[in-house]
């Protein structure tokens, strides 16, 4: 092999090839063809070379031979020298005509043929010669094995001077003949190598192009669905919330009312039971049925717990509405905690795993943080994607101390962090380098879809000049860190940015 071109080079450049319109790897040059073909090349050279090596070692077997003296010894050199003329024939014929299992195509050359069946070699019968005295000696008795006997006199001679010759030159004429053939596939490849970097250059530069445009329209994609999904969501939730709402106004504005009714009636009733004592048998009789005295004691207490129901509605109500925000048109300052709140209420159900019989605990961490200016309705489906992560993580691991830790704080002046930990089981490198790309997902088909991190890191980047970021240790639970400037002016946003780069 000359050298002069990379092949595992061009062999990718033509492949790469096969992506440009109009041209396929047929065009230039079948490459397997080209392996086959050097891989004959040097089977033959190889098989060719053998010989001689085969006609020495039968000269060394016969030598041993005469030389051996034990019977089971000589039973030993009998077989070595048999299988060594064996394998010398099998590859003298395969040379002629062919072989699969030696890789050999036989038709050789006019050159070599005229070697084989020609004057003044004629190696085909100097082999043959050989390979009948060779089987001879092996089949002599052990009175005939000396060293005058003929067949071992003819094997010594011709294997050191005229089988050895003709060896030589016929294995010299293969490798010329390969040598020729190896020199011009290289040559035509050379010239092959040099358009194929020029074309590949083009179908590389058309890949890129549509490898960008491949990523805009998935990222576009991803961002429309799950826009649309948190869309519709947030007019669900409100639309329940101002349902429920009627209602709940209705009953929280009229119980402090009745509890009023009710404690005149009962006051009314305890003054009748002080002026009248002793009543007929009749009412004394109904007063044991009901059991007054403990209507009188529980009542009230019923009224209370009724009363504190229906603050809870309202506070549900509530939160439910805030979590909606569908006045996103513009930013707004807002309380970052209200959001996290009205997200956990929202997934509060989840919070019990089922399957395990254990709820998740979750622990609220949170600093003293200035209203930020943002997008409400965003940063809540962030918030919400980050923590179902942390859910879905728990509920794969049966750990009975499974918690989520939301921590909040001042980083930089005019920086607020929040921090979503879990202490599941953490996210290996690989998962991790692409856990923000658009469909990656590895939960199993109809649970993930991919879309979640993808659209929370361009709500949090792209949308609020933050920082999204994940640490996480195999084992040890994951931890995302979101980064938020408190104001969305440009200059803010730059330094917040470099300044967290930075820390």
């Amino acid at each position: 092999m000359s050298g002069v071109y990379n092949y595992a080079r061009l062999h990718k450049n033509l492949l790469a090839l096969a992506l440009l319109p109009g041209l396929t790897l047929t065009t230039f040059l079948d490459l397997h063809q080209v392996s086959v073909v050097r891989e004959i090349n040097a089977a033959v050279v190889n098989v060719s070379g053998r010989q001689r090596m085969l006609s020495q070692r039968t000269a060394l077997f016969a030598l041993r031979l005469v030389s051996t003296q034990e019977i089971s010894e000589q039973k030993k050199v009998r077989q070595e020298l048999l299988s060594a003329i064996d394998l010398m024939e099998k590859s003298h014929n395969g040379l002629i005509y062919g072989d699969p299992d030696l890789k050999l195509p036989g038709h050789p050359s006019s050159i070599v043929k005229a070697m084989y069946f020609e004057s003044p070699l004629h190696l085909d019968q100097q082999v043959r010669t050989y390979i009948h005295e060779a089987r001879v000696l092996a089949q002599a008795r052990p009175s005939e094995l000396t060293n005058e006997n003929p067949h071992l006199q003819y094997i010594l001679a011709v294997a050191s001077k005229d089988l050895l010759e003709a060896l030589d030159a016929v294995v010299s004429q293969y490798q010329q003949e390969s040598d020729a053939e190896q020199q011009a596939i290289d040559f035509h490849l050379a010239e092959l190598y040099q358009q194929s970097c020029a074309a590949t250059a083009t179908a590389q530069a058309q890949a890129q192009q549509l490898e960008q445009a491949l990523h805009e329209l998935c990222s576009y994609q991803a961002q429309l669905v799950q826009t649309e999904k948190m869309s519709s969501l947030g007019q669900l939730v409100a639309g329940i919330a101002h349902e429920i709402n009627n209602p709940v106004n209705f009953i929280y504005g009229n119980l402090s009312h009745a509890s009023i009714y009710i404690q005149d009636l009962l006051d009314l009733v305890q003054l009748y039971q002080q002026y009248y004592p002793t009543a007929d048998a009749q009412i004394q009789s109904q007063i044991a049925a009901i059991e007054l005295d403990f209507i009188q004691e529980d009542l009230p207490k019923m009224l209370g717990s009724m009363q504190t129901g229906a603050e809870r509605i309202r506070q549900i109500v509530l939160s439910l509405r805030n979590f909606s925000r569908l006045d996103e048109a513009e930013m707004k300052p807002v309380n970052i905690h209200d959001g996290i709140d009205s997200t956990l209420l929202i997934l509060q159900n989840r919070l019990k795993i089922q399957s395990a019989k254990h709820s998740i605990l979750v622990i609220k961490e949170y600093g003293n943080l200035p209203l930020v200016e943002c997008y409400p309705g965003q940063l809540n489906q962030v918030f919400m994607n980050l923590l179902c992560n942390a859910i879905d993580a728990l509920e794969e691991v049966a750990n009975p101390n499974s918690q989520i830790t939301i921590r909040t704080e001042v980083s930089h002046p005019d920086t607020i962090t929040v921090r979503i930990a879990d202490n599941g089981p953490g996210i290996s490198s690989e998962v991790r380098a692409r856990l923000f790309d658009p469909f990656f997902t590895t939960k199993p088909v109809g649970k993930g879809t991919g879309l979640g991190l993808s659209i929370s890191y361009q709500i949090v980047v792209d949308k609020h000049g933050g920082i999204l970021k994940c640490e996480s240790v195999p084992g040890q639970g994951t931890e995302f860190c979101i980064h938020l400037p408190v104001k969305q002016s440009g200059y803010q946003k730059t330094a917040t940015s470099q300044a967290i780069a930075a820390s």
